[in-house]
């Protein structure tokens, strides 16, 4: 539980200034030791642990498995701060979305910070492609379905926790996209995002597309009030 903890007070959300200034901004509260401690139950952690070790042990025989870091990921409630749309251009120059996107799923809104285990590093695992992840019968940890909450919306929280270092970045050592199998398909085309020249780009492409590049990022919702 420290370390989860220790993580998250470190984190893009209180030490990268431009998101600690816009999670100020929206009115949503810091994410400190002691707001953690009394916003979330001890049993509440525990549960948190036992599924960062559950989705580790689930999908080791993924490919890039060793690449691939799990824990919790904070995810703003999207009246507050909506992560599934671009953020301000003085944050990140400007965001690229397809204007054909939907609004996008958004978590049980039940408190300023939903606590979410999922990948929490540069990169996810390589599991196929949108229609073959969708198609599988192995994505089911201590009860509930790791798909559901491959979203725009925690993708685009693991973003900005990260901070300084964003998941699926160029600048990371090989740059990635994660696929979104939790949305819809839209006109046939598969939602993922990347992060290119500083910007945020949620995308549409083809939903058979399963190249090494192409990775999700398994979830499990842990507390909802």
């Amino acid at each position: 539980m420290t370390t989860q903890i220790d993580r998250l007070t470190t984190s893009g959300w209180s030490t990268c200034e431009p998101i600690a200034a816009l999670v100020r901004s929206r009115g949503l509260p810091a994410i400190t030791r002691e707001y953690l401690l009394a916003e979330f139950s001890p049993e509440t952690w525990e549960r948190a642990e036992d599924a960062t070790h559950a989705l580790a042990k689930h999908f080791a025989g993924a490919r890039f498995a060793d690449e691939v870091e799990y824990g919790v990921l904070l995810v703003p409630d999207p009246h507050f701060l909506d992560t599934r749309r671009a953020l301000p251009t003085e944050l990140r120059g400007g965001d690229v979305v397809d204007e054909r996107l939907p609004a996008g799923v958004a978590l049980p809104a039940t408190r300023p910070w939903q606590l979410v285990v999922s990948v929490i590093g540069s990169y996810g695992p390589s599991l196929g492609s949108y229609n073959e992840v969708t198609a599988s019968d192995d994505f089911v940890v201590l009860g509930q379905d790791t798909r559901q909450w491959m979203t725009r919306q925690v993708w685009g929280a693991r973003v900005l926790q990260c901070g300084a270092t964003p998941p699926d970045c160029e600048h990371n050592e090989r740059w990635t996209f994660t696929l979104f199998p939790g949305e819809e398909l839209v006109d046939g085309q598969a939602e993922s995002g990347t992060v290119l020249k500083g910007k945020v780009r949620f995308r549409l492409g083809k939903p058979n597309r399963g190249i090494g590049s192409a990775r999700v990022a398994p979830a499990l919702l842990i507390d909802v009030q």
